[in-house]
């Protein structure tokens, strides 16, 4: 069915319990071991379950009409698809995100070696402010996410990291499910990584009745980057311009930032593709560049690739680990434990961010 979709999605990421006395008791709980308890009240239905992306798990119906059931998803920032009688339900009760081209439910368990990351305590925050600009590819308005540091101060010139999602999400995922905000902000306030604006746009663009995933980096070089440029005060050589992305992000940060050396320094791939993650017969003259480890050295101070060891696309990535084999780049490649989900990005953006913009200081 072909419908239009506003330019902006909002939902909820907090859980809105109800009131017990209209709404009954109902939601979940995460338990002090990691399990996660359900309860979800829909006394007419035949069956219930948590649907997490192909592993089922059936709640059981009380006498009260409740349908319960505790389990242990896993670890982490964790979606899943709450099914009534086999069809996909949004339920209030829990916290909506947006993943999958669609709001979804999720719960965020507790990782014992991420704590205090995105802690909100203690530490100055900075600000996220929303953005349309216009668009000379698309042919219409666009929309990204800008945060500034908690010491903004119009009167320097800040670096910049453009940061994009992947496939299915928008400009929101990185603060609200990567909490990047929150991350930059514990690291500034420990000394560990360098002042700078984020900017997240909605890599998901296209034009009229067309779907092609490439445009973004045409929106990002012609628009989205003089945008920012006329907007904030940044410093405006590649030295100070960096570009990272996740998943069909980390692809259009590797057609962008190899395709125009010339603007940016620094480049992260997250549960990362260097090269098409399609099958594909055409060239892909951004690998051009990787052909010449003089230039390539020349052209980036840091080129980072992660991604989880359990990633449903771990093969692409040893496929570019062989692919760059024996090519003496320097690119820097981590791994980390978990899969292709937000737990994973989270590890890779505070990682990625202390990397950025240390060997040049900027200036007022």
């Amino acid at each position: 069915m072909k419908q239009p979709w506003p330019l902006d999605v909002s939902v909820s990421f907090d859980p809105y319990y109800g009131e017990p006395s209209r709404d009954g008791d109902q939601g979940a709980e995460i338990l002090p071991d990691g399990r996660v308890r359900f309860r979800i009240i829909a006394p007419d239905a035949r069956q219930v379950v948590i649907d997490q992306f192909g592993t089922v798990y059936p709640l059981e119906k009380g006498a009260d009409g409740a349908w319960e059931g505790t389990f242990d998803l896993g670890r982490g920032f964790l979606y899943f698809f709450l099914k009534v009688d086999g069809a996909d339900v949004l339920c209030p009760y829990l916290p909506i995100g947006y993943g999958c081209c669609r709001p979804m439910n999720f719960v965020d368990v507790p990782v014992a070696d991420m704590a205090g990351w995105d802690s909100l305590e203690k530490v100055p925050h900075g600000a996220v402010t929303r953005h349309y600009y216009p668009s000379t590819v698309t042919g219409k308005h666009e929309v990204c996410l800008v945060y500034t540091p908690p010491a903004y101060d119009a009167g320097k010139a800040y670096p910049v990291l453009y940061l994009q999602h992947g496939y299915g999400e928008n400009e929101t995922g990185w603060v609200y499910q990567g909490h990047v905000g929150r991350i930059a902000d514990q690291l500034l306030a420990a000394g560990g990584m360098r002042e700078m604006i984020i900017v997240m746009g909605n890599g998901m663009v296209q034009k009229e009745n067309t779907e092609d995933r490439t445009l973004y980096p045409q929106v990002l070089v012609k628009d989205l980057i003089p945008f920012i440029e006329s907007h904030y005060s940044v410093r405006r050589d590649k030295w100070h311009r960096a570009m990272a992305g996740l998943s069909m992000g980390s692809y259009q940060t590797s057609l962008t930032t190899l395709s125009h050396p010339e603007l940016f320094g620094y480049a992260g791939l997250f549960s990362g593709f260097l090269r098409a993650p399609w099958p594909t017969a055409a060239p892909e003259a951004h690998l051009r560049l990787l052909e010449d480890p003089e230039a390539f050295g020349k052209a980036f101070r840091v080129f980072y690739r992660a991604m989880g060891t359990e990633d449903q696309f771990w093969s692409s990535f040893e496929k570019d680990d062989i692919f760059l084999q024996d090519k003496h780049l320097g690119i820097q490649r981590e791994t980390f434990p978990g899969g292709h989900d937000w737990t994973v990005w989270r590890r890779c953006i505070r990682s990625f961010l202390p990397r950025l913009f240390q060997e040049d200081p900027f200036s007022a």
